[in-house]
């Protein structure tokens, strides 16, 4: 039948080469653990907080008062959809907005002091747990897995 993959194992998917299928399997493993992560991050900054919110927060702690259609832009989504979860953060007392003093019209969006705070304390307890992994390996090995990541992540856009 079209479309259909393997080869009379059992429907194994086994048309795809190895290599493919090892990262397939590590990359879900992996996303399964980051989505625990960011539940817990979430509920570390606030316990209201959603879980993909976080990725927003680290947006705006790196890189200050940004405009919505910018971080919009950044993380490839609608700007209603951003805006949903902007209100929802300036509801918690994490976001605010505060008029853009380039263009009166426009409003930059930033982490208020509770959000940055909030937000920082949970950082460290996520960054704390990534040293602890990672502390058994070499410079040398770490430094190759931020670069394969990056390039992963650059090439998957």
């Amino acid at each position: 039948m079209a479309g259909e993959r393997g080869n009379g194992d059992g429907g194994r998917d086994t048309a795809e080469p190895e290599p493919l299928r090892a990262v397939e399997h590590e990359l879900t493993v992996l996303l399964r653990r980051a989505r625990a992560v960011s539940w817990e991050v979430a509920r570390e900054v606030h316990p209201h907080l959603e879980p993909n919110a976080y990725g927003l927060l680290l947006l705006l702690f790196r890189s200050g008062p940004t405009r919505l259609t910018d971080l919009a832009a950044e993380l490839g989504i609608g700007k209603g959809t951003l805006s949903r979860q902007i209100a929802a953060l300036a509801e918690l007392g994490l976001v605010r907005r505060q008029p853009d003093p380039v263009d009166g019209r426009a409003a930059l969006l930033d982490l208020t002091e509770e959000g940055q705070r909030r937000f920082a304390d949970a950082r460290g307890a996520r960054q704390e747990q990534l040293h602890r992994t990672l502390a058994g390996w070499p410079t040398a090995d770490q430094v190759e897995f931020a670069r394969l990541l990056s390039r992963y992540n650059a090439e998957s856009r």
